[in-house]
């Protein structure tokens, strides 16, 4: 699911990558916004906000929706300076370490008490920020693993590439071509629907959990890197067999 890059990559893995990370993101999105009053997947309506309060000249929360802006990027970076170190140093498993930091934040954020009052807001903000860089994070990974092919933490984009894809059906007649529009648009509606499916399932859990809903996401990452290392052992298996015969 992770560990193919390029070429090695079909399109069963992106579906699969697609529908997971999606499934998360709806998840880490909602309790975000049921735990936290904060959208934690992505950035465009919080540049909104932070014009907002810049021309309302309150600018305490001009600096709260920079910072929210500002970790998503940093999740991005260190999740590819992250995979950039592993690959040089030919560790097998590099998709392996942003994951793991993300896990890790997400379970740093899943310990903490909902801050549901105004006295805690900085302690809203600084998990909110959390949330942003881990989803920065997962989206630069899935960004980078899949060739830009499946992105998982935001809407908006694909809902253009969507509604370009479904009006070249109407032009589009070849076999091949409709064959590959077909597919680019199923995985499209996976993301989507995973994503509305986790931020469904994860609400209503959340109103039982509350912000411990995070384990979920937590528990979903680590059955994701445990299955690709299963894997990729039957795959070293195999090949030794095949070496042997």
């Amino acid at each position: 699911m992770f560990r193919h890059t390029g070429k090695g990559r079909t399109y069963l893995h992106n579906l699969r990558l697609a529908s997971l990370l999606s499934g998360v993101a709806g998840i880490v999105n909602i309790v975000g916004v049921l735990g936290l009053n904060t959208l934690t997947t992505n950035v465009t309506g919080h540049f909104a906000f932070l014009s907002e309060e810049f021309v309302t000249k309150n600018y305490s929360l001009v600096w709260v929706y920079f910072f929210y802006v500002v970790f998503f990027l940093a999740g991005a970076f260190v999740s590819n300076i992250l995979i950039e170190i592993a690959a040089r140093r030919n560790v097998i498993h590099s998709y392996a370490l942003p994951i793991s930091l993300e896990i890790i934040v997400l379970l740093v954020v899943s310990f903490a008490d909902t801050p549901m009052d105004n006295d805690q807001f900085p302690s809203k903000v600084f998990l909110s920020c959390l949330l942003l860089f881990a989803m920065g994070l997962q989206n630069s990974l899935v960004t980078k693993v899949s060739q830009s092919v499946v992105r998982t933490t935001h809407l908006t984009g694909l809902f253009t590439d969507l509604g370009i894809e479904l009006s070249q059906l109407l032009f589009y007649r070849g076999l091949s071509e409709r064959a590959i529009l077909r597919k680019s648009i199923l995985l499209k509606a996976a993301i989507i629907g995973c994503f509305f499916i986790g931020g469904l399932l994860g609400g209503f859990i959340f109103l039982q959990l509350g912000i411990r809903t995070l384990y979920i996401p937590v528990a979903l990452l680590a059955a994701a890197l445990w299955y690709d290392s299963i894997l990729l052992r039957i795959y070293h298996i195999r090949r030794k067999l095949r070496a042997h015969n």
